[in-house]
Parts: structure tokens; sequence; C-alpha cells
């Protein structure tokens, strides 16, 4: 029996622990008590606005009655199963594992979930070792100094008759490249210090924007509520925002963000997503929004658990990631490109034209998730200007939906060629590292 199945007994088991009686939870969410004993025994299926009201008169999450508590380590140790089937482990047994061994079942998924911030925090080091600009012109001018060094250091070695004027040319050479060198390395360390978190440092006024955002998970609790100059008191009190170009995106994103805040109000969004299955086209048309609006309000919604985290990502006409919502689903690259396959860059060539699809990491095989992408065009220096396109996609967890949302045709997607395990693939540009290459001739001659 699937655990959206059991939704009635969860019901029943958490108004019984709350002390409520059967007639009075049916009357605070206005459904008669008869109807209320066939959906608490299994023999009405529930869904939409009564079970969000009975949700929150039980003080409990949507989620917890559809799929119960366990959820989380039941999707984890599928994950873990599903990456490994060479152990052939009993994945029709998980339930039973959870429910017998609920310590075991905690401490495993406590692990699986430790893999997968460790892999996600690798792939994040390989992009930047291959990609980011800092590091490589930092090391470029590292080599050239102890290139310098060695140079000098062997002339004044191996020339016995070098003349001591030369040789206090040299040695002044040889004290300003070393100073040189240590002043460069100390930045160096400076600079990876400070990124801590791989996901998170910022080198451009776009990437403070994506910090400042991401440290708050998207979700600014002030900006709920109409409060006129509470957008400029967040910006003043951020001090990790330095630059003027940062201090404007993030004033520009905060203003937009408490108007469709203001729009979308969070209690009816959040009761409406649950109810439409976080369909962002039904959602535009409840509220009279744009769907790019949708998605940023979706990835608003505040989450206290990674796994049901929705993901956002932002790109510009040519690619480019200028926004990133950090997730557990998608390890999303800092520098360079991403994977070619991305619904985002199908949006990209069908402006306008929503992408549905059911997606796959090819790094987590068996862990299922949802994508949304749109494009859309604007037009800043007017309607005879060029058209700037931009375009969106969200990242659905399978927490958040009915499990049949998530089946269907799955596309197996990476996160960038250079770390990417999935052979033969169409759309390789670069080797990747976690393989042995792939066959150049053959590419080059599609």
């Amino acid at each position: 029996m699937p655990r959206s199945a059991l939704t009635g007994t969860r019901i029943r088991e958490r108004r019984t622990m709350l002390g409520l009686k059967q007639a009075d939870l049916a009357r605070t969410v206005e459904i008669s008590p008869s109807y209320l004993n066939l959906i608490e025994h299994n023999r009405r299926r529930i869904g939409g606005a009564l079970l969000s009201r009975i949700a929150r008169t039980l003080k409990v999450e949507v989620a917890n009655l559809t799929q119960g508590a366990e959820t989380e380590q039941v999707d984890q140790l599928s994950a873990a199963a599903a990456a490994h089937p060479e152990v052939n482990a009993e994945i029709d047994r998980i339930d039973e594992f959870v429910g017998r061994f609920p310590g075991w079942a905690a401490l495993m998924s406590a692990q699986q979930r430790r893999l997968v911030q460790l892999e996600h925090h690798v792939a994040s080091l390989v992009d930047r070792l291959a990609h980011d600009p800092f590091l490589s012109d930092s090391l470029h001018d590292i080599l050239s100094k102890v290139s310098a060094i060695q140079s000098t250091a062997s002339i004044l070695v191996e020339t016995d008759d070098l003349d001591e004027v030369w040789q206090r040319r040299f040695h002044r050479n040889l004290h300003a490249d070393s100073g040189k060198l240590a002043e460069g390395a100390s930045s160096l360390v400076d600079y990876l210090d400070a990124e801590g978190d791989a996901e998170l440092g910022m080198v451009s006024p776009q990437e403070e924007l994506e910090s400042f955002l991401n440290s708050r998970a998207f979700h600014i609790d002030g900006l709920e509520t109409e409060v006129p100059d509470l957008a400029e008191s967040i910006l003043d009190q951020d001090k990790a925002i330095t630059s003027r170009g940062g201090k404007d995106l993030v004033r520009t994103y905060l203003w937009r963000y408490r108007e469709e805040a203001l729009a979308m109000p969070l209690e009816d969004f959040t009761e409406a997503a649950e109810e439409l299955g976080y369909d962002p086209a039904r959602l535009a048309q409840r509220f009279g929004c744009d769907i790019p609006a949708v998605f940023r309000r979706l990835a608003s919604m505040p989450s206290d658990q990674g796994s049901r985290r929705i993901g956002l990502v932002v790109c510009d006409g040519a690619g480019a990631l200028i926004l990133r919502k950090a997730t557990e689903l998608l390890p999303l690259p800092r520098f360079g490109a991403a994977c070619a396959l991305w619904p985002l860059y199908r949006a990209l060539t069908r402006p306008m034209a929503p992408v549905r699809a059911v997606l796959e990491h090819a790094g987590r095989p068996g862990y299922r998730f949802l994508c949304y992408a749109m494009s859309h065009a604007s037009y800043p220096l007017g309607f005879g200007g060029p058209a700037v396109y931009e375009a969106s996609m969200i990242l659905v967890p399978p927490a958040l939906v009915e499990p049949t949302e998530a089946e269907g045709p799955v596309e197996v997607i990476g996160t960038s060629c250079r770390i990417c395990p999935v052979e033969n693939c169409a759309a390789r540009r670069e080797p990747s590292i976690l393989s042995d290459g792939f066959d150049t001739a053959a590419q080059l001659s599609q």
C-alpha cells in the first residue's frame, strides 16, 4: 500500500495525540463527523484545501499526513540503494526497515545526506579549480614569481665571476620577487579562507546578490508585509555587500520581492501551492501574476528541511547562469558552463512555451524530482528595441508532490561535463574527470 493511502490513519493518530474529539475537528474544518470518520478509516481520498485546513488545525505539515514523518528517510535510503545497484538492497522492504529500526534508519539517512553534501562540495571545488578567474590569475602570478626567483638564483649560483654590482642587483630582485610572492600567496589564502562555502563565495556584484539570498534561503520574512522602507533597512544592515553594483542589485531584488509578496500573500500562496500541486501555471492563473514571478515566489517559500527546498536557476539569453538558489537536488556550477541538457536551455529555444520534466541527477540514480522551466522576453529600450531573453527553472522535491507526479519518462542530467559520469552523452563538450574520456573522433563527426 502506498504511503499516501494511509493519510486518514495519520490524521486519526495526530488528532488522538492532541486530545481532539472527532466531532470537534470536523466542526473546525467545516465537514460532517461522519465524513471525517470515513477519511480517518482511509475510505475517502482527501487533498487540496480540506487537507490543508486539517493540517493547520492539527499543527502539522501536509507532507507528514500524506507521506509520513519518515518520508525523508525512505527517500534517502532509496537514493542510496539506487546509487549502488550491485549491492542488491531490498528496496521493497525499506518501509519495514525504517519502521522496525528507526535509529539505524536515521543514521544511514544522515550518512547518505552527508555523502551528497560532500559530492556537491567536491563538484564545486572542481568547478572552481577549472574556471575560477581569480584563482587562475593568482596561481599564474605565483608561478611567474617562482620562475623569476628560480632564474635569478640560478644565475647567482652558476656564475662564479659575477660583478659585485650585478650581485647586489640580483639580490634586490630576489628580495622584491620573494616579497611579491609572499603577498600573492597571502592574498590567495585569504580569498580561499573567505570563501568557506564554495557555493556562496563572492567575486562579482551578481554573486553578492546570490550570496545574500542563499544565506536567507531566498526568504525575506520582513518583506512579507507592506513596510515601505524596510528593503533599504535590510540592505544597510548587511555588511557583506560592499560594492555599489551589489547594493543596486540587492535593492532592486528586494523591492520586487515586496511587490510579489503583496500580490501573492505567503499564507494564501502556500495553501494554493499545496492545493494545486505546486503547478506554476495554475498558480499564475490563481493570483494573476506571470510565471517567472511565481517561480521566484515558490523559491521564496520558507522551509526548514533541505529535502523540501525548491531550487531556482535563472540564465540570460547567452545561457550564462545569473541567479541560483542552492538545492540538494542538483549541484549548480559556479564557474563555466552547466549541463546542456537542462530544461532551462530548452526553454530558451521556445520563448513563452512551458517546459515540464521529471529529472534525475547522474550522480544520484533513482532520486527523481520535477522541473518547470520557461523563458520570456523583455524590451528595456522600448517596443522598437532588441528583445532581451531570460529563462528560469524551478526544481521541486518529490516530498512536496504526490508520487504519481514524479512518474513518467525520466531525463538524466548532470552538473557540468567536467564532473559528469554519464558515458556516450550526445551533449558532452569535454572529458569528465570521472571517466576515461570520450571518443573525440565520434564527437567531431556529428
